[in-house]
């Protein structure tokens, strides 16, 4: 626990022991001393609520399959491996790291410890033990018991069959562990997700708390790496996805699309299985989709890649778009009166797949011109199927509204399972009910602003939602009025992102001001500590260009093509470093957009629009140097309110240039020149048919540009946008299956969200689009402010040339 933080008494729980499973008597005087297992965030080093937490996870609708077997996992025996829990993402691990005989094991969060690091010795017949690395001692059911709930510990190997398991596969790669003397599962007890739970062996279920993800170390020669380490060989971490596997409804049959890996050959191939059955006549080579006409609609696919003509290991079962088009996700509505306006995509569980960081705002939100107080703002964690994992409460002195709370999603650390960034005050809550600062400040003044008391930043934990470091947000508000007015409204403007500054691992950004005074707060969040790598301020004596060029939105590219990113901030551009790379002084806009707009010229471009009645209504610049490539005509008034980057219009090479209001009436290409009529909204953009060029996104509906109007392709039903006048999805791009891009919508009563996906063949390769870093970042500041759809770090549009394979390293 740190400094900013206090803990709420203990409440009861209704989450007994299972019937006819006593706690063994060596586990009811368990010490609480963190194993030494490698760094340890300060805030996981003790499970002080596992009660609260299990009261939380009891209340929770789960939906329990049965097991589930196929082909046996295959296993190299001269490796090391974690294993990882599905249900609470973290480790089984010797408490203390003991090497005695009885020795508990436990659950702890993910560490380098080699008492996490367990060899699968071949017992024969497909019985294997499980021997650790740092004691050579193997997991036993304690005392040969055939009991639920019975003890495992470490035992000197016997090679008897209560140290013998076999593995059982389950979905999404995970395994399950079957005691041969007992014929039970191993099990965290009691669902836990508190680090030092007991594990223990139960009857088979297939629940989530018996099924195990396993991580190999290293080949078995040498200690395995240590996720705080940088990536090798200069490359950038990145997530370690599984194939997004999805199957949606099309016509009479079922497009079954996956992604192409950062890490794979364009060259790889592909067997598709339907309920086990290959559907393909020859592996699939000129795309990552496949159209199976005439299936049943709740057929199961798996797909199996295929290197230099040897197949490989079958992948998770398909996720399938139960409502044909698209795949609702339930959400647990805080009130009436909330909306869940925003959300971003993290692996929370470290299983492969994304789960759900969804942003819930109280209808009397307000902007920050406007006074009034506002409800509580809440974040939420869902898997697919509506599993709540926890809920962060803001507090009443976090105000409401679009430029308030700006949330970040992203593994920091490296250790394979995101994070969740945020500002925070005295009386927030976090995922376990631990209260930030004092529970019992409010510092709202009768205008509902607040202006006094501490600033937090705070990282949680992406599982739990347990607060694991908090700091003073920086910089303070300091004197109110110096941001320019004295009521409140433009000392708190926030932006967020998330950029890789040191070309490799990603750091945190936290932003405050842009209409005056603009600051940018960079993070590294590395052994469960925020420690700030720099903090660029326009006050500060070389950086007064910047001064007043902040937009409502930022964004991050490796501007300079050195490998590092930037932060293009509205009409300014910060370097990875901290130090200002140049201004246009085109001053304050409401849209930005960057990307490599021109791809007959090297580098990457901005494009944005302007406030400003003396200043250009939108220009498109260089993104390394400033250097002017068009710009609209001012409009002696207020400048444009929308504008847009994109390749829509397959008859012009590269994108064009768009938006809404003055000046802004025609389509233009690069040199500004008139391409075509003005397309119907000016918004966000999503690539849907199988085409590389870009549709149009707007409200609720998808809609293909033409030289003589629209061809809608989508329309959302039940369905509604967000963000008012803005029309927003709650998110959009490249979720699942190919490089294609996916749209998540609110049902109309706020009870779920609804994720549509194209049911349109393609015949273009890709790699998945969240292996490109540009593009990844991009969906996670995606959220902020006035939220603006995601770009890649290459030309995708029509006549593109194909890019390179990402430089990356799977954490």
């Amino acid at each position: 626990m740190n400094r900013f933080t206090q803990a709420l008494p203990p409440t009861g729980s209704d989450h007994q022991p299972r019937q006819g499973a006593a706690m063994p008597a060596h586990h009811s005087t368990r010490r609480t001393a963190a194993p030494s297992t490698g760094p340890r965030p300060r805030d996981r080093v003790r499970a002080l609520y596992a009660g609260v937490l299990a009261a939380l996870l009891a209340a929770v609708s789960l939906v329990v399959l049965p097991p589930q077997e196929a082909e046996a996992a295959e296993i190299d025996t001269s490796a090391y491996y974690q294993l990882i829990s599905r249900h609470s993402g973290k480790a089984v691990d010797v408490f203390e790291r003991s090497t005695a005989d009885g020795a508990s094991i436990v659950q702890w969060t993910p560490g380098t410890g080699t008492n996490q690091q367990f060899r699968f010795v071949p017992s024969g017949d497909g019985w294997y033990r499980i021997m650790a690395r740092h004691s050579g001692k193997v997991l036993d059911v304690e005392a040969r018991s055939t009991a639920d709930g019975a003890n495992v510990v470490q035992w000197t190997d016997k090679n008897s069959a209560n140290q013998q398991f076999r593995v059982a596969d389950s979905d999404g790669g995970h395994i399950r562990l079957i005691n041969r003397h007992s014929g039970k599962a191993l099990d965290v007890w009691e669902w836990s997700t508190a680090d030092g739970a007991r594990i223990s062996q139960y009857t088979d279920t297939g629940g989530a708390n018996q099924q195990w993800r396993l991580v190999r170390v290293d080949d078995g020669q040498g200690p395995g790496p240590d996720p705080t380490d940088p990536p090798p060989g200069g490359t950038r971490q990145m997530e370690d996805l599984d194939r997004g596997l999805v199957s949606v409804r099309s016509g009479s049959g079922n497009l079954v699309s996956w992604r192409l890996l950062g890490t794979e050959s364009r060259d790889v191939a592909f067997n598709l299985y339907r309920d086990g059955t290959r559907v393909n006549s020859s592996p699939i080579t000129g795309s990552t989709n496949h159209l199976d006409p005439g299936a049943p609609a709740g057929a199961s696919y798996t797909v199996r890649a295929v290197v230099g003509g040897v197949e490989q290991a079958p992948s998770e079962p398909s996720l399938r778009f139960t409502g044909g088009d698209h795949l609702d996700v339930p959400l647990s509505r805080p009130s009436s009166a909330h909306t869940p306006v925003e959300a971003s995509p993290g692996d929370l569980d470290g299983d492969g797949q994304y789960e759900l960081v969804v942003k819930w705002d109280p209808d009397n939100a307000k902007d920050n011109s406007q006074s009034g107080v506002t409800g509580t703002v809440y974040i939420d964690a869902y898997r697919l199927n509506g599993q709540r994992l926890w809920r962060i409460d803001l507090g009443r002195n976090i105000r409401a509204g679009a430029h308030y709370t700006q949330f970040q999603v992203y593994d920091y650390d490296g250790d394979g399972r995101a994070e969740v960034a945020m500002k925070t005050a005295d009386a927030t809550r976090d995922g376990r009910g631990t209260v930030i600062g004092d529970a019992n400040a409010d510092h709202r003044n009768s205008s509902g602003y607040v202006l006094t008391g501490p600033e937090y930043l705070t990282v949680f934990d992406g599982l739990t939602g347990a607060a694991l470091d908090t700091v003073d947000y920086a910089p303070g508000r300091g004197n109110v009025s110096s941001w320019g007015d004295s009521y409140g409204n433009r000392v708190d403007r926030f932006l967020a992102g998330t950029a890789y500054l040191d070309g490799q691992r990603p750091s945190l950004i936290m932003a405050r001001g842009y209409y005056t005074r603009a600051t940018i707060a960079a993070w590294d969040f590395r052994n469960g500590q925020l420690t700030r790598r720099w903090l660029f301020d326009s006050n500060t004596s070389g950086n007064g260009a910047a001064y007043g060029q902040g937009n409502h939105q930022l964004s991050v590219a490796d501007v300079d093509a050195d490998g590092r990113q930037e932060i293009v901030y509205g009409s300014a551009t910060v370097d990875d470093d901290g130090t200002l790379m140049y201004s246009t002084g085109f001053g304050h806009g409401d849209a930005l957009h960057v990307g490599d707009f021109v791809p007959t010229r090297p580098g990457l471009e901005v494009f944005s629009i302007h406030e400003s009645g003396n200043q250009p209504g939108s220009d498109l610049h260089d993104a390394r140097t400033g250097q002017v490539i068009h710009r609209t005509p001012t409009s002696g008034s207020e400048g444009p309110g929308r504008g847009v980057a994109a390749d829509i219009h397959a008859g012009n090479p590269g994108a064009e240039f768009w938006g809404s209001g003055p000046n802004m009436d025609r389509l233009r290409n690069a040199s500004g020149g008139h391409v075509g009529r003005n397309p119907s909204s000016a918004n966000f953009l999503v690539w849907w048919d199988g085409d590389p060029v870009r549709e149009l996104l707007d409200g609720t509906r998808v809609d293909k540009y033409g030289t003589g109007g629209e061809t809608r392709l989508l329309t959302g039903s039940g369905v509604s946008s967000s963000n008012g006048t803005k029309s927003t999805p709650v998110l959009s791009g490249d979720l699942f299956g190919d490089w294609r891009e996916e749209v998540i919508w609110r049902h109309s009563d706020n009870s779920a969200l609804r994720i549509y996906a194209t049911t349109v063949p393609t015949d273009l390769k890709l790699h998945t689009l969240v292996h490109d870093a540009q593009y990844r970042v991009a969906l996670a500041w995606q959220n902020t402010a006035y939220n603006q759809p995601p770009h890649p770090s290459f030309f995708l549009g029509q006549g593109m040339s194909l890019p390179p394979r990402p430089d990356i390293h799977l954490r």
